[in-house]
């Protein structure tokens, strides 16, 4: 087996600002694994407020011995010996775990849909996220949003209710809103979640500081809408941690180290009866129908990386009626 990758940076259609970071664009690794004639696709995309970057995921790359994977692929030793090598590194051991799937389905004839035991007609609407901006410019933003079935915006500045007034001035889509730990006081929090209910948000992500579940799980008992942990949720062991904390949990490939990791946290929240929301960074068509693939699984979706960007490389996947398609190709059904 050969592995190979790139970097590339991936440029954003607007500034994206959150409550604590702004970006305009989010390096990237795209990395090839070849055997059999046959190619994997995978992706590390690499926000920086996680950590990662273009050198600390090549000097992780050079360590990884891909000889020892064969087929069909054991996904549980895999990652074990992954983390082995160094702890953290989520998106990088994305990159490979997902190749690593594109390059099964691939190699057995079978879309990683298929493999991985999701029903396409299942799939749930991919809201379009609208980041923190002026009212004018972020009216904008919601008018290039006309089309899409649910917006997310972000909150955890001090114009959240205006923002929202924005959105509803436009359309009455369902609204996801996250506020990425921007929310600091119990009660103004609270208030505010009562407001929100009654413009129609249908989920809150990660409200408060994932180092404080005391304030998380006081607003969670309280509020008439789920709340979700977003930061606090990286990997399988978290999912026991956010149990009592919150209605659900934001998994996402790049912070839970690929799919077979995914999958098992997505299993794990259900038989704790919690909510599950699949989200992902800044990414191109190959992470996004990595995650699509584990969607029809899930309660709700926040899939848009390839709606955000300027310059994905591969080609658009198929999107109707706010949904991706879920093609019947081998592996991610990724085009070039």
């Amino acid at each position: 087996m050969k592995l190979s990758f790139a970097p590339f940076e991936l440029q954003l259609k607007h500034r994206f600002t959150i409550a604590k970071f702004s970006r305009t664009s989010t390096p990237i690794i795209l990395l090839q694994l070849e055997h059999d004639g046959c190619i994997g696709y995978g992706e590390a995309s690499m926000v920086p407020y996680m950590g990662e970057s273009i050198q600390s995921a090549a000097n992780f790359l050079s360590r990884v011995d891909v000889n020892q994977f064969k087929v069909p692929f054991d996904y549980a030793a895999i990652i074990n010996y992954l983390d082995s090598i160094e702890p953290g590194n989520p998106a990088v051991k994305a990159a490979i775990d997902i190749a690593l799937h594109d390059l099964e389905g691939k190699l057995l004839n079978k879309p990683c849909w298929q493999l991985l035991g999701s029903l396409p007609e299942n799939i749930p609407v991919t809201s379009y996220t609208i980041g923190i901006d002026t009212p004018e410019i972020f009216r904008q933003k919601v008018e290039e949003a006309a089309g899409y079935k649910a917006i997310k915006v972000k909150l955890g500045s001090a114009d959240d209710k205006q923002l929202i007034e924005i959105v509803r001035s436009v359309t009455d889509v369902p609204l996801y809103v996250d506020a990425n730990q921007g929310w600091t006081d119990r009660e103004a929090s609270l208030d505010l979640v009562y407001w929100l209910h009654e413009y129609g948000v249908q989920l809150i992500e990660q409200p408060m500081l994932k180092t404080d579940p005391e304030s998380n799980a006081w607003l969670t008992e309280r509020s008439p809408i789920p709340i979700l942990g977003d930061e606090a949720i990286q990997r399988l062991g978290d999912i026991d941690k956010a149990h009592g904390i919150y209605h659900g949990v934001n998994i996402k490939l790049m912070k839970s180290a690929g799919m077979f990791e995914a999958k098992r946290m997505i299993d794990h929240a259900r038989k704790l009866n919690m909510k599950i929301l699949i989200g992902c960074m800044s990414e191109t068509s190959c992470a996004t129908l990595a995650a699509a693939a584990l969607a029809p699984q899930c309660d709700w979706a926040d899939l848009d990386g390839p709606l955000l960007t300027s310059n994905n490389p591969f080609a658009m996947p198929q999107f109707e009626n706010g949904k991706w398609i879920l093609s019947n190709d081998a592996g991610l059904g990724l085009m070039q």
